[in-house]
């Protein structure tokens, strides 16, 4: 059976969000073994660069970023400085702080910031399902924000501004590369290499400015875990890339669907973190409410707004 060029992006934007669901979980179990933001931010990165640079070894040989526009490799340096490196270095606070249910819940905010930048920078047009599904996804996460759960030792609601910084950096990276994998300078393979090396370039810089102390205290056990989530990185950022590389990925579709999220996350909470989360019913309700807001978006997405 052939696929259609929307169903195509429906899959390939679902796919990240099952393994964004489970990489959480594996996060907050390295955090719980001492882990810092940084370690397990750049434990992810090189985990995933690694991945990256072997894949285009194998089916480029040498010549990894022949054809490559220079403007464009810029733009994705920029796009994995910014989006990429800043967010993922606020989310591993916010699992940390927040727990892995709740934090990914908020950052599933970012179709907000994602249709609001595409339509601002892109004239990406906002059909009116788009617009329901968003102000859907909206109310969940307001549910899952004031739900009495997340991480057992308890949180503050001004520990929410790292998730919802990563989900705002987040939206803004995907326009960028929206916008680049448009341009046709670089393939997908290339383009989210790209994007790596310049979360790399950051967090280095990060890390000899801060210091590694952080690295040596940790249980050597949570460097297993953020490599783990590295791997399922990896493959969820190039089923993204891919997502957004086709012409029916817009942004607005793409975004509302990965952030479906929460929903894998809290059932792979619930079942894997019991000693270190609560997973209330409220959780759950706003989980459900992400799920009916990403099945509006992807409704009618030709009408425009």
């Amino acid at each position: 059976m052939v696929l259609g060029p929307e169903t195509t992006v429906y899959a390939l934007a679902l796919l990240p969000a099952v393994l964004w669901g489970f990489a959480p979980v594996l996060d907050k179990r390295g955090m719980s073994l001492e882990g810092t933001a940084l370690q397990a931010a750049l434990t992810v990165v090189v985990v995933d660069l690694s991945l990256f640079v072997l894949a285009l070894v194998v089916f480029r040989g040498p010549a990894l970023l022949v054809g490559v526009d220079p403007a464009v490799a810029g733009l994705f340096l920029f796009a994995g400085a910014t989006g990429t490196a800043l967010g993922r270095l606020a989310i591993f606070v916010g699992v940390d702080r927040v727990g892995a249910s709740i934090n990914s819940a908020v950052v599933s905010a970012r179709p907000l910031f994602g249709t609001a930048l595409a339509f601002g920078l892109l004239g990406e047009p906002v059909s009116p399902d788009t617009a329901i599904g968003v102000v859907v996804l909206v109310v969940g996460l307001a549910v899952l924000s004031l739900a009495k759960g997340g991480d057992v030792a308890g949180w503050q609601p001004r520990d929410l501004l790292y998730p919802l910084a990563a989900g705002a950096l987040f939206a803004f990276g995907n326009v960028l590369r929206r916008f680049g994998l448009g341009t046709g300078g670089a393939d997908v393979l290339q383009a989210v290499a790209l994007n790596e090396a310049g979360a790399l370039l950051v967090f280095l810089g990060y890390a000899a400015v801060r210091g590694t102390g952080g690295f040596r205290s940790a249980d050597r056990r949570s460097y297993g875990y953020f490599a783990a989530s590295g791997g399922i990185t990896a493959v969820a950022l190039l089923s993204l890339f891919g997502a957004l590389a086709l012409p029916a990925g817009r942004v607005a579709i793409v975004e509302s669907l990965t952030s479906t999220a929460p929903l894998f996350t809290t059932v792979f909470a619930y079942l894997l973190l019991r000693d270190l989360e609560r997973v209330t019913p409220g959780i759950v309700a706003g989980a459900v409410l992400v799920v009916v807001g990403a099945a509006f978006v992807t409704l009618d997405p030709g009408a425009v707004l």
